[in-house]
């Protein structure tokens, strides 16, 4: 069984900016993947050819919740973000639109 490398797009301003200048795609991925992998699933999904593959893991960060009888303290866990440089003149539809 093969194991999912990529878990989801990631679509914020920052991300949306990048896709419109650079044709750079954001994605989180698993931790334990390595950069070719993440260009095979890329090419393989899509049907896009990639230029080059950049990563970096985000740390987790604490969190504090409020409740009526006490303070409850949890960790929000770390994640892997990939920044997928196309060859100019492609693009990834991430909405459907198309």
């Amino acid at each position: 069984m093969a194991k999912q490398i990529l878990i989801k797009p990631l679509i914020t301003e920052k991300a949306t900016r990048l896709a419109d200048k650079r044709d750079t795609y954001v994605f989180v991925v698993r931790k334990d993947v390595n950069k070719i992998e993440i260009k095979n699933a890329i090419e393989s999904m899509y049907n896009v050819s990639v230029d080059s593959v950049n990563t970096a893991v985000l740390p987790g960060k604490p969190k504090t919740r409020n409740t009526k009888t006490t303070i409850v303290r949890g960790v929000k866990a770390s994640y892997k973000k990939a920044f997928v440089t196309l060859t100019p003149g492609e693009r990834i539809d991430i909405f459907g639109e198309e």
